[in-house]
């Protein structure tokens, strides 16, 4: 495959990562806001958090990255991308209020933004080169399955 044409499918991955992403994300927060108003704010965050990370999923692994249904262990794996994602962007707010007490809405949100774009990055690199990696074709094994009969019928 040409480098222009594996730069293409690699870069409309990652709008499509993005755009579903953000969609997600937007869905997550409108829903953890109404569930606020009937149970406790953490406990509608962490169910958005994971009915969020379940629906991405699902969402990157087909659509993404064209990979099919992502099983136990991708989704298990995606999980983990997240954990760490919040765990950076909490360590960059927090990060910032231990260096400036006084800092500013508009500038907390500058560096979560902009730690949540650095691990969206990291993320999708994650995903698309390990977790969702393009197979490789399998050979077929027909062949090597007679080569075998043939060579244990002949000895």
């Amino acid at each position: 495959m040409s480098g222009l044409r594996l730069i293409r499918r690699h870069a409309a991955a990652f709008g499509r990562f993005a755009g579903l992403g953000s969609g997600v994300t937007l869905a997550a927060s409108a829903a953890q806001v109404l569930l606020s108003q009937w149970i406790p704010w953490m406990a509608a965050n962490a169910l958005t958090t994971v009915a969020s990370t379940v629906v991405a999923t699902e969402l990157h692994a087909r659509v993404s990255f064209g990979h099919g249904r992502p099983g136990l262990a991708g989704h298990l794996k995606s999980a983990a991308t997240m954990a760490l994602g919040w765990l950076v962007t909490s360590a960059a707010v927090g990060s910032l209020t231990v260096l400036r007490p006084g800092a500013g809405l508009v500038l907390q949100q500058a560096v979560y933004l902009s730690a949540t774009a650095l691990v969206g990055i990291g993320r999708f690199l994650v995903l698309r080169l390990a977790v969702f990696a393009e197979r490789a074709p399998r050979p077929r094994t027909g062949g090597g399955v007679r080569l075998r009969t043939a060579y244990d019928a002949a000895a």
